[in-house]
Protein backbone atom coordinates (compact mmCIF):
# COMPACT_ATOMS: atom_id res chain seq x y z
CA UNK A 1 0.00 0.00 0.00
CA UNK A 2 1.21 3.73 -1.09
CA UNK A 3 2.29 5.97 1.92
CA UNK A 4 -0.33 8.00 3.06
CA UNK A 5 -1.46 10.91 0.51
CA UNK A 6 -4.19 13.08 1.19
CA UNK A 7 -7.29 12.68 -1.10
CA UNK A 8 -6.04 9.44 -2.86
CA UNK A 9 -8.15 6.26 -2.78
CA UNK A 10 -5.05 4.07 -3.27
CA UNK A 11 -3.42 4.54 0.10
CA UNK A 12 -4.14 4.48 3.85
CA UNK A 13 -6.38 7.79 4.61
CA UNK A 14 -5.07 11.09 6.12
CA UNK A 15 -5.69 12.10 9.98
CA UNK A 16 -7.54 14.60 8.87
CA UNK A 17 -10.44 12.39 7.23
CA UNK A 18 -9.95 10.07 10.33
CA UNK A 19 -10.67 13.33 12.60
CA UNK A 20 -13.84 14.69 10.45
CA UNK A 21 -15.30 10.95 10.82
CA UNK A 22 -15.19 10.75 14.24
CA UNK A 23 -16.19 14.20 14.92
CA UNK A 24 -19.18 14.15 13.20
CA UNK A 25 -20.65 10.79 15.37
CA UNK A 26 -19.59 13.54 18.18
CA UNK A 27 -21.08 16.60 16.61
CA UNK A 28 -24.33 14.71 16.39
CA UNK A 29 -24.39 13.64 19.52
CA UNK A 30 -24.13 17.35 21.07
CA UNK A 31 -24.75 19.71 18.92
CA UNK A 32 -28.51 20.22 19.99
CA UNK A 33 -28.00 19.70 23.73
CA UNK A 34 -28.97 22.95 24.28
CA UNK A 35 -32.05 22.67 22.29
CA UNK A 36 -33.62 20.23 24.38
CA UNK A 37 -35.72 22.88 26.37
CA UNK A 38 -37.06 24.01 23.11
CA UNK A 39 -37.69 20.71 21.65
CA UNK A 40 -39.58 19.47 24.69
CA UNK A 41 -41.98 23.01 24.52
CA UNK A 42 -42.40 22.50 20.59
CA UNK A 43 -43.55 19.02 21.02
CA UNK A 44 -45.02 19.26 24.16
CA UNK A 45 -43.25 16.40 25.62
CA UNK A 46 -41.71 15.78 29.24
CA UNK A 47 -37.99 16.39 29.70
CA UNK A 48 -37.35 12.59 30.06
CA UNK A 49 -38.95 11.92 27.04
CA UNK A 50 -37.06 13.88 25.09
CA UNK A 51 -34.10 13.19 26.81
CA UNK A 52 -34.90 10.04 25.06
CA UNK A 53 -33.18 11.94 21.84
CA UNK A 54 -29.60 11.30 23.69
CA UNK A 55 -30.22 8.05 25.19
CA UNK A 56 -31.85 6.39 22.22
CA UNK A 57 -29.41 7.47 20.30
CA UNK A 58 -26.74 6.17 22.13
CA UNK A 59 -28.54 2.38 22.36
CA UNK A 60 -28.74 2.27 19.03
CA UNK A 61 -24.72 3.42 18.60
CA UNK A 62 -23.79 0.97 21.06
CA UNK A 63 -26.02 -2.29 19.54
CA UNK A 64 -24.79 -1.13 15.42
CA UNK A 65 -20.85 -1.27 16.57
CA UNK A 66 -20.77 -5.25 17.25
CA UNK A 67 -22.33 -5.61 13.97
CA UNK A 68 -20.24 -2.82 11.70
CA UNK A 69 -16.86 -4.26 13.68
CA UNK A 70 -16.93 -7.74 11.86
CA UNK A 71 -18.88 -6.20 8.69
CA UNK A 72 -15.44 -4.06 8.11
CA UNK A 73 -13.03 -7.34 9.07
CA UNK A 74 -15.08 -9.65 6.52
CA UNK A 75 -16.11 -6.46 3.56
CA UNK A 76 -13.10 -3.81 4.55
CA UNK A 77 -13.38 -0.44 6.23
CA UNK A 78 -13.91 1.82 3.32
CA UNK A 79 -17.63 0.12 2.42
CA UNK A 80 -18.70 -0.05 5.81
CA UNK A 81 -17.83 3.68 6.49
CA UNK A 82 -19.51 5.16 3.78
CA UNK A 83 -22.55 2.90 4.45
CA UNK A 84 -22.48 4.70 8.28
CA UNK A 85 -22.39 7.76 6.29
CA UNK A 86 -25.12 7.75 4.16
CA UNK A 87 -27.24 6.47 6.79
CA UNK A 88 -26.61 9.46 8.65
CA UNK A 89 -27.67 11.88 6.53
CA UNK A 90 -31.13 9.99 6.08
CA UNK A 91 -31.22 10.13 9.75
CA UNK A 92 -30.88 13.46 9.72
CA UNK A 93 -33.12 15.01 6.76
CA UNK A 94 -36.26 12.44 9.29
CA UNK A 95 -34.74 14.20 11.86
CA UNK A 96 -35.01 18.03 10.10
CA UNK A 97 -38.92 17.00 9.27
CA UNK A 98 -40.41 15.19 12.01
CA UNK A 99 -43.77 16.37 12.89
CA UNK A 100 -43.85 14.57 16.47
CA UNK A 101 -41.77 13.66 18.84
CA UNK A 102 -41.53 9.80 17.47
CA UNK A 103 -40.66 10.69 14.31
CA UNK A 104 -37.64 12.37 15.55
CA UNK A 105 -36.86 9.74 17.99
CA UNK A 106 -36.69 7.19 15.11
CA UNK A 107 -34.82 9.98 13.37
CA UNK A 108 -31.80 10.17 15.91
CA UNK A 109 -31.84 6.30 15.51
CA UNK A 110 -30.88 5.97 12.05
CA UNK A 111 -28.48 8.98 12.89
CA UNK A 112 -26.79 6.17 15.17
CA UNK A 113 -25.28 4.72 11.92
CA UNK A 114 -22.22 7.44 11.69
CA UNK A 115 -21.03 4.96 14.70
CA UNK A 116 -19.16 3.05 11.65
CA UNK A 117 -16.93 6.33 11.64
CA UNK A 118 -16.40 6.16 14.97
CA UNK A 119 -15.69 2.41 15.51
CA UNK A 120 -13.62 1.90 12.41
CA UNK A 121 -11.82 4.51 12.72
CA UNK A 122 -9.72 2.60 15.92
CA UNK A 123 -9.47 -0.25 13.35
CA UNK A 124 -8.06 1.83 10.68
CA UNK A 125 -5.32 2.88 13.05
CA UNK A 126 -4.52 -0.63 14.27
CA UNK A 127 -4.07 -1.67 11.07
CA UNK A 128 -1.51 1.01 9.95
CA UNK A 129 0.53 0.99 13.34
CA UNK A 130 1.53 -0.49 16.35
CA UNK A 131 0.66 -0.68 20.00
CA UNK A 132 1.71 2.43 21.90
CA UNK A 133 1.61 4.27 18.89
CA UNK A 134 -2.29 3.56 18.22
CA UNK A 135 -2.98 4.67 21.74
CA UNK A 136 -1.12 8.01 20.36
CA UNK A 137 -2.93 8.23 17.48
CA UNK A 138 -5.74 7.79 18.80
CA UNK A 139 -4.97 10.81 20.95
CA UNK A 140 -4.30 12.91 17.99
CA UNK A 141 -7.23 11.86 16.99
CA UNK A 142 -9.69 12.18 19.42
CA UNK A 143 -7.34 16.14 20.23
CA UNK A 144 -8.72 16.64 16.84
CA UNK A 145 -12.34 15.44 17.19
CA UNK A 146 -13.06 17.32 20.55
CA UNK A 147 -13.26 20.81 18.17
CA UNK A 148 -16.68 19.54 17.50
CA UNK A 149 -17.79 18.76 20.85
CA UNK A 150 -15.91 22.24 22.10
CA UNK A 151 -17.82 24.35 19.69
CA UNK A 152 -20.88 22.32 19.13
CA UNK A 153 -22.97 23.11 21.95
CA UNK A 154 -22.26 26.54 22.01
CA UNK A 155 -23.11 27.14 18.42
CA UNK A 156 -26.24 24.99 18.22
CA UNK A 157 -27.45 27.48 21.11
CA UNK A 158 -27.10 30.51 19.23
CA UNK A 159 -28.45 28.57 15.89
CA UNK A 160 -31.68 27.64 18.54
CA UNK A 161 -32.49 31.58 19.57
CA UNK A 162 -32.06 32.68 16.35
CA UNK A 163 -33.54 29.74 13.98
CA UNK A 164 -34.99 27.45 16.14
CA UNK A 165 -34.03 23.44 17.07
CA UNK A 166 -34.43 22.21 13.23
CA UNK A 167 -31.10 24.91 12.72
CA UNK A 168 -28.84 22.50 14.13
CA UNK A 169 -29.88 19.39 12.35
CA UNK A 170 -29.35 21.17 9.26
CA UNK A 171 -25.89 22.58 10.26
CA UNK A 172 -25.15 18.13 10.75
CA UNK A 173 -26.93 17.80 7.34
CA UNK A 174 -24.19 19.96 5.47
CA UNK A 175 -21.34 18.05 7.85
CA UNK A 176 -22.25 15.12 7.13
CA UNK A 177 -22.51 15.59 3.39
CA UNK A 178 -18.81 17.41 3.50
CA UNK A 179 -17.96 14.71 5.30
CA UNK A 180 -18.87 12.18 2.84
CA UNK A 181 -17.09 13.47 0.16
CA UNK A 182 -13.88 13.34 1.72
CA UNK A 183 -14.08 10.18 2.69
CA UNK A 184 -14.56 8.92 -0.28
CA UNK A 185 -12.04 10.84 -1.74
CA UNK A 186 -9.62 10.03 0.53
CA UNK A 187 -10.41 6.60 2.54
CA UNK A 188 -7.96 3.53 1.25
CA UNK A 189 -8.71 0.18 2.51
CA UNK A 190 -6.52 -0.32 5.36
CA UNK A 191 -7.66 -4.44 6.21
CA UNK A 192 -4.72 -6.09 5.60
CA UNK A 193 -6.39 -9.72 4.93
CA UNK A 194 -9.88 -10.03 4.53
CA UNK A 195 -12.14 -12.62 7.09
CA UNK A 196 -12.67 -16.18 6.29
CA UNK A 197 -15.93 -15.97 6.17
CA UNK A 198 -18.27 -13.45 8.51
CA UNK A 199 -19.61 -15.77 10.36
CA UNK A 200 -16.44 -16.55 11.47
CA UNK A 201 -15.55 -12.83 12.54
CA UNK A 202 -19.04 -12.94 14.55
CA UNK A 203 -17.93 -16.03 16.43
CA UNK A 204 -14.76 -14.54 17.73
CA UNK A 205 -16.84 -13.06 19.86
CA UNK A 206 -16.33 -15.66 22.64
CA UNK A 207 -12.66 -15.17 22.60
CA UNK A 208 -12.82 -12.00 22.92
CA UNK A 209 -15.25 -11.75 26.33
CA UNK A 210 -13.12 -14.58 27.70
CA UNK A 211 -10.15 -12.04 27.73
CA UNK A 212 -9.95 -10.65 31.17
CA UNK A 213 -7.34 -7.48 29.50
CA UNK A 214 -10.35 -6.91 26.94
CA UNK A 215 -13.17 -6.57 30.22
CA UNK A 216 -10.61 -4.87 31.82
CA UNK A 217 -9.51 -2.01 29.11
CA UNK A 218 -13.65 -1.75 28.13
CA UNK A 219 -15.34 -1.40 31.55
CA UNK A 220 -12.32 1.28 32.19
CA UNK A 221 -13.45 3.31 29.29
CA UNK A 222 -16.73 3.07 29.63
CA UNK A 223 -16.34 4.13 33.40
CA UNK A 224 -14.47 7.35 32.39
CA UNK A 225 -16.77 8.02 29.44
CA UNK A 226 -19.56 7.27 31.74
CA UNK A 227 -19.17 10.42 33.80
CA UNK A 228 -19.76 12.28 30.79
CA UNK A 229 -22.27 10.86 28.99
CA UNK A 230 -24.11 11.66 32.79
CA UNK A 231 -23.54 15.06 32.17
CA UNK A 232 -25.04 15.07 28.71
CA UNK A 233 -27.93 13.26 30.28
CA UNK A 234 -28.52 15.65 33.15
CA UNK A 235 -26.88 18.58 32.18
CA UNK A 236 -29.05 20.88 29.90
CA UNK A 237 -31.55 20.45 32.78
CA UNK A 238 -29.13 21.64 34.84
CA UNK A 239 -28.43 24.58 32.98
CA UNK A 240 -31.86 25.88 32.18
CA UNK A 241 -33.67 25.09 35.39
CA UNK A 242 -31.09 25.31 38.32
CA UNK A 243 -28.37 27.80 36.78
CA UNK A 244 -31.23 29.52 35.02
CA UNK A 245 -28.69 29.69 31.73
CA UNK A 246 -30.10 30.50 27.58
CA UNK A 247 -29.13 27.58 25.41
CA UNK A 248 -26.10 29.92 24.12
CA UNK A 249 -24.94 30.15 27.76
CA UNK A 250 -25.21 26.34 28.25
CA UNK A 251 -23.46 25.61 25.25
CA UNK A 252 -20.38 28.30 25.78
CA UNK A 253 -20.16 27.16 29.12
CA UNK A 254 -20.32 22.99 27.53
CA UNK A 255 -17.16 24.03 25.65
CA UNK A 256 -15.15 24.45 28.72
CA UNK A 257 -15.83 20.45 29.57
CA UNK A 258 -14.58 20.17 25.31
CA UNK A 259 -11.31 22.16 25.73
CA UNK A 260 -10.48 19.63 28.76
CA UNK A 261 -11.18 16.95 26.67
CA UNK A 262 -8.96 18.29 23.81
CA UNK A 263 -6.29 19.08 26.30
CA UNK A 264 -6.19 15.34 27.77
CA UNK A 265 -6.21 13.74 24.22
CA UNK A 266 -3.27 15.79 23.77
CA UNK A 267 -1.48 15.05 26.60
CA UNK A 268 -2.09 11.40 25.85
CA UNK A 269 -0.71 11.73 22.38
CA UNK A 270 2.28 13.10 23.47
CA UNK A 271 2.97 10.82 26.40
CA UNK A 272 1.51 7.34 25.37
CA UNK A 273 4.64 5.66 24.08
CA UNK A 274 6.86 7.03 26.65
CA UNK A 275 4.62 5.90 29.65
CA UNK A 276 2.73 3.01 28.19
CA UNK A 277 -1.49 2.75 28.15
CA UNK A 278 -1.65 1.59 31.63
CA UNK A 279 -0.28 4.03 33.94
CA UNK A 280 -2.66 6.65 31.98
CA UNK A 281 -5.74 4.91 32.33
CA UNK A 282 -5.06 5.29 36.68
CA UNK A 283 -3.87 8.74 35.77
CA UNK A 284 -7.13 9.85 33.75
CA UNK A 285 -10.01 8.28 35.77
CA UNK A 286 -8.06 9.74 38.97
CA UNK A 287 -8.33 13.33 37.44
CA UNK A 288 -11.86 12.13 36.40
CA UNK A 289 -12.68 11.92 40.45
CA UNK A 290 -11.07 15.24 41.25
CA UNK A 291 -12.92 17.19 38.84
CA UNK A 292 -16.16 15.85 40.21
CA UNK A 293 -15.66 15.99 43.91
CA UNK A 294 -14.43 19.98 43.52
CA UNK A 295 -17.49 20.86 41.67
CA UNK A 296 -19.58 18.66 44.03
CA UNK A 297 -18.03 20.66 47.28
CA UNK A 298 -18.39 24.20 46.03
CA UNK A 299 -22.43 23.06 45.17
CA UNK A 300 -22.38 21.98 48.52
CA UNK A 301 -21.59 25.48 49.73
CA UNK A 302 -24.20 26.89 48.05
CA UNK A 303 -23.05 28.33 44.87
CA UNK A 304 -25.03 28.64 42.22
CA UNK A 305 -22.30 29.86 39.72
CA UNK A 306 -22.05 28.39 36.81
CA UNK A 307 -18.43 28.56 36.36
CA UNK A 308 -17.76 27.32 39.47
CA UNK A 309 -19.98 24.32 38.19
CA UNK A 310 -18.87 23.53 34.91
CA UNK A 311 -15.17 24.45 35.57
CA UNK A 312 -14.35 21.47 37.46
CA UNK A 313 -15.72 19.18 35.30
CA UNK A 314 -13.39 20.38 32.73
CA UNK A 315 -11.35 17.68 34.36
CA UNK A 316 -13.53 14.92 33.18
CA UNK A 317 -12.80 16.37 30.19
CA UNK A 318 -9.24 16.16 30.94
CA UNK A 319 -9.13 12.35 32.01
CA UNK A 320 -11.65 10.61 29.34
CA UNK A 321 -8.82 12.62 26.88
CA UNK A 322 -5.97 10.38 29.23
CA UNK A 323 -7.87 7.27 29.56
CA UNK A 324 -10.38 6.81 26.52
CA UNK A 325 -7.19 6.62 23.62
CA UNK A 326 -5.46 4.40 25.71
CA UNK A 327 -8.07 1.76 26.86
CA UNK A 328 -8.70 1.97 23.07
CA UNK A 329 -5.50 1.09 21.91
CA UNK A 330 -5.53 -1.91 23.95
CA UNK A 331 -9.06 -3.39 22.69
CA UNK A 332 -7.72 -3.12 19.58
CA UNK A 333 -4.40 -4.74 19.75
CA UNK A 334 -5.26 -7.60 21.72
CA UNK A 335 -6.42 -9.98 18.71
CA UNK A 336 -5.16 -7.65 15.61
CA UNK A 337 -6.88 -10.01 13.22
CA UNK A 338 -10.01 -9.13 15.35
CA UNK A 339 -9.36 -5.74 15.56
CA UNK A 340 -12.95 -4.60 13.90
CA UNK A 341 -14.77 -7.13 16.03
CA UNK A 342 -13.13 -5.96 18.95
CA UNK A 343 -13.14 -2.43 18.60
CA UNK A 344 -17.02 -3.15 17.84
CA UNK A 345 -17.67 -4.97 20.84
CA UNK A 346 -15.51 -3.17 23.28
CA UNK A 347 -17.53 0.28 22.02
CA UNK A 348 -20.67 -1.53 22.16
CA UNK A 349 -20.21 -2.44 26.03
CA UNK A 350 -18.68 1.78 26.46
CA UNK A 351 -22.07 2.91 24.83
CA UNK A 352 -24.49 0.56 26.53
CA UNK A 353 -23.13 1.56 29.99
CA UNK A 354 -22.87 5.75 29.25
CA UNK A 355 -26.18 5.49 27.68
CA UNK A 356 -27.64 3.97 30.91
CA UNK A 357 -25.68 6.42 33.03
CA UNK A 358 -27.23 9.12 30.82
CA UNK A 359 -30.50 8.01 31.86
CA UNK A 360 -29.83 7.41 34.94
CA UNK A 361 -28.82 10.84 35.42
CA UNK A 362 -31.41 12.43 33.81
CA UNK A 363 -34.10 10.95 36.46
CA UNK A 364 -32.20 11.37 39.52
CA UNK A 365 -32.42 15.55 39.12
CA UNK A 366 -35.17 16.53 41.08
CA UNK A 367 -37.96 18.91 39.82
CA UNK A 368 -35.40 21.77 39.99
CA UNK A 369 -32.77 20.14 38.68
CA UNK A 370 -30.23 20.18 41.43
CA UNK A 371 -26.93 18.68 40.01
CA UNK A 372 -26.43 17.27 43.19
CA UNK A 373 -27.62 13.69 42.80
CA UNK A 374 -26.02 13.45 39.51
CA UNK A 375 -22.65 14.57 41.06
CA UNK A 376 -22.93 11.67 43.52
CA UNK A 377 -23.24 9.25 40.59
CA UNK A 378 -20.71 10.38 38.55
CA UNK A 379 -18.29 10.21 41.86
CA UNK A 380 -19.23 6.88 41.85
CA UNK A 381 -19.11 6.05 38.60
CA UNK A 382 -15.76 7.70 38.86
CA UNK A 383 -14.45 5.56 41.82
CA UNK A 384 -15.16 2.35 39.67
CA UNK A 385 -13.24 3.67 36.78
CA UNK A 386 -10.39 3.61 38.92
CA UNK A 387 -10.43 0.78 40.93
CA UNK A 388 -11.41 -1.03 37.15
CA UNK A 389 -7.85 0.60 35.98
CA UNK A 390 -6.06 -0.97 38.84
CA UNK A 391 -7.20 -4.71 37.92
CA UNK A 392 -6.22 -3.47 34.24
CA UNK A 393 -2.27 -3.14 35.95
CA UNK A 394 -2.56 -6.07 37.70
CA UNK A 395 -3.51 -8.22 34.91
CA UNK A 396 -0.55 -6.72 32.94
CA UNK A 397 2.01 -7.80 35.11
CA UNK A 398 0.70 -11.30 35.92
CA UNK A 399 0.69 -11.32 32.13
CA UNK A 400 4.14 -10.25 32.16
CA UNK A 401 5.08 -12.20 34.84
CA UNK A 402 4.33 -15.12 32.68
CA UNK A 403 5.72 -14.38 29.62
CA UNK A 404 9.07 -13.47 31.63
CA UNK A 405 8.80 -17.33 32.96
CA UNK A 406 7.95 -18.91 29.55
CA UNK A 407 11.04 -17.30 28.31
CA UNK A 408 13.17 -18.46 30.99
CA UNK A 409 11.75 -21.97 30.56
CA UNK A 410 12.60 -22.27 26.99
CA UNK A 411 16.13 -20.54 27.98
CA UNK A 412 16.73 -22.90 30.29
CA UNK A 413 15.59 -26.02 27.80
CA UNK A 414 17.83 -24.71 25.22
CA UNK A 415 20.57 -24.69 27.41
Amino acid sequence: MRARSFLDRQSPPHIFTLVMMVALSALSMNIFLPSLPSISEHFDEDKNIVQLTITLYLFATAFLQPILGPLSDYYGRRPIVLFGLIGFIVGTVICIFAPNIEILLIGRMVQATSAAGMVISRAIIRDMVGLEKAASMIGYVTMGMAIAPMIGPAMGGYLDEFFGWQAAFWLLLVFAVIVLCITWADLGETRKTAAPNLTSQFASYPILLRSRRFWGYSLTAAASAGTFYSILGGGPFVATEYLKLSPSQFGKYFAIISIGYMFGNYLSGRYAERFGISPLLIYGNVVVAVGVFISFILLMNGSKNALFFFLPLCLVGVGNGLSLPSANAGIVSLHPSLAGAASGLGGFLQIILGATFSMLAGMVLGPLSNPAPMLILMMAIAILGICIAFYVVYIDAQELRKNLNHQTIIGSENE
